[in-house]
């Protein structure tokens, strides 16, 4: 049985882990992080703490991150880059093989037409201002990148460090930062650990600029894997305002092989990168998670049949929020229920929930959202989010620059690019009218504290086997993707119970597991952000599917979902308008 279904080991506990989620968070054997007899446990006091000043400090080596530091440095800033990863090595950086760039002297529509087809697509969900800003500056950015040498191999790495070295960029690789650093209502700052080396860094900027990427919780299939919505985490953390968690990404896995070199959208991660078009799709919805749920037949995974990675089977589209008729679905079964949405797909040849777009299973980015759809929430249309001098770009910033549906093949690493260019110059700008400021050190004191608590637990929860729980409670496609009020309040009370009890008891005894400590918290508290929101929204649209609310509701939900934690700590919701961008209550 467990061979026609295709399960590994680790998929198959952690399906159980959802199941009997009760038993496994009530046990207590064999959950302890305890060192082994033969191996040392880390003391904080072994740590060497480092300082670092600089004007625009930027988190993140992706194609946002790269962009950022270059325009800073360029606008006349004294940059640092940091990254937990590597330069062009790390996060969904290096699986783009596709960057979508507006050509005006070739492009089949004009920017008014691209935005107004993206916003129909999009079912009213994304930021016009952001959809311009892409088709406006991607061109360009594209220059950029050929210069460097980008499109002329698979590799990311040397194209990337060819801007940095030219213009002296400090780089600083493998450190993970765990904090932003407030003084007097704005950012001043960051601190984090290497993961080579027993240090604690402190870092002194006048401007910050999250390019940290998105997340997952870390499944099997697709390169997510060291994204854990770090940036967003921390941002949070210090009162700023996140949003977009309700959305899905639906990018497609296989069963087969599932962790080798290849992508069943993009395609081998030898190929060279290439451009893309102003094709507006309606793609990496839920409509076969949707399949999978009411019927369990078998779906096939991929790209439809004859089309290669990183084509659409598709014309250009019309952009309506209507699945492209190569991407209709054939044997569904007949909707939960008759009447409104869910019908008027049905009579235009389209079965399953409405409005969702997409011809696979989701589930090999589990956690994450579509590319730009959730973040750090933007009040201008730099990046800059509610805390004053904290920026953020690319997958970190909750753009909605395609709203919650894929609409373009290349959009999101064309969007990194553009939006990493505006924060960087803003921040840089920022820089000229405010100083550094210290912070104290007993505040530091505290951070670094906070940095290796789990190094200073003697009893507790292996990182691993929490990860392990929360994949069992949130992964399942009845939780995640096919919602419905009762199963999310289920494992809300389980993802609740990991964050109350079990994040204060995440233990560690070396550098690797440490990252995980973190890295597992971060995960945590997006679960109860992806849940409370996915409950907040009554109804179905783009990538969110309410199987008890199947219709998009016009009248109440015209409206992106912000999140921030209050004085008390407690997360607060709001309702943001769409048409009020970028006023804020």
């Amino acid at each position: 049985m467990t061979e026609k279904m295709n399960l590994s080991r680790r998929q198959f506990i952690g399906i159980a882990g959802g199941i009997i989620g009760a038993s496994a968070l009530a046990g207590s054997m064999s959950l302890s992080a305890a060192p082994s007899e033969n191996k040392a446990k880390i003391k904080s006091k072994e740590f060497n703490v480092e300082h670092q000043e600089t004007d625009v400090l930027v988190i993140g080596g992706g194609f946002a991150g790269l962009f950022a530091a270059v325009k800073a440095h360029d606008a006349g800033a004294k940059v640092m880059m940091v990254s937990k990863g590597s330069l062009g090595r790390s996060g969904l950086t290096p699986f783009a093989k596709g960057v979508f760039s507006y050509d005006p002297n070739t492009a089949s529509m004009s920017i008014d037409e691209f935005v107004a087809k993206v916003s129909e697509s999009a079912i009213g969900t994304n930021n016009p201002v952001f959809t311009r800003q892409l088709a406006e500056h991607s061109y360009d950015r594209v220059q950029e990148l050929k210069s460097w040498g980008f499109f002329d191999s698979a590799l990311c790495r040397n194209s990337f460090m060819k801007p940095i070295e030219e213009r002296n960029i400090p780089l600083v690789e493998r450190v993970m930062v765990t904090h932003l650093l407030k003084e007097k209502g704005r950012v001043v700052g960051a601190s984090g650990f290497s993961l080579n080396e027993n240090k604690v860094i402190h870092f002194k900027a006048k401007t910050v600029v999250l390019c940290t990427g998105s997340g997952g919780f870390k499944p099997s299939g697709f390169p997510v894997c060291d994204l854990t919505h770090d940036g967003t985490i921390m941002a949070y953390k210090i009162g700023a305002k996140v949003t977009g968690k309700e959305w899905n990404d639906g990018h497609p896995g296989s069963a087969v092989n599932s962790g080798s070199c290849y992508d069943n959208w993009h395609g081998q991660i030898e190929e060279k990168p290439s451009t893309t078009s102003t094709q507006v799709n309606h793609h990496l919805g839920v409509d076969m998670n949707y399949q999978a749920y009411t019927t369990g037949a078998p779906v096939i995974m991929g790209p439809p049949q004859g089309q290669k990675p990183g084509e659409s089977a598709a014309p250009e589209s019309s952009g309506g929020p209507y699945t492209p008729p190569a991407f209709r679905m054939t044997d569904m079964p007949p909707p939960p229920q008759q009447g409104g949405l869910l019908s008027i797909f049905s009579k235009k040849g389209h079965q399953g929930p409405p409005g969702m777009g997409g011809e696979q299973v989701g589930g090999s980015t589990a956690g994450m959202a579509i590319h730009k759809s959730e973040g750090i929430v933007p009040i201008d249309e730099t990046g800059l989010s509610t805390v004053p001098g904290l920026y953020a770009a690319g997958d970190a910033l909750g753009s909605y620059m395609s709203g919650g549906i894929y609409t373009q093949i290349g959009g999101s690493a064309a969007g990194s690019c553009v939006q990493g260019s505006f924060a960087g110059e803003a921040a840089a700008k920022a820089c000229k009218t405010v100083n550094l400021v210290t912070v104290t050190e007993q505040k530091l004191a505290q951070v670094k504290e906070e940095i290796l608590a789990p190094l200073q637990r003697e009893h507790g929860y292996s990182p691993a086997w929490v990860t392990q729980v929360l994949q069992g409670i949130m992964i399942p496609n009845f939780v995640l993707y096919i919602k419905k009020e009762r199963m999310m309040q289920a494992a809300l009370a389980y993802v609740e119970e990991l964050k109350e009890h079990h994040v204060p008891m995440l233990m560690a005894d070396d550098l690797h597991k440490l990252r995980l400590a973190h890295e597992t918290e971060n995960m945590i508290i997006t679960a109860e952000m992806k849940l409370k929101a996915s409950i907040m929204r009554t109804e179905s649209r783009c990538s969110h599917y309410r199987l008890d609310c199947p219709d998009i509701d016009y009248e109440n939900w015209q409206a992106w979902i912000n999140i921030h934690q209050d004085d008390q700590g407690e997360m607060i919701f709001e309702k943001q308008p769409f048409a009020a961008w970028p006023a804020f209550s």
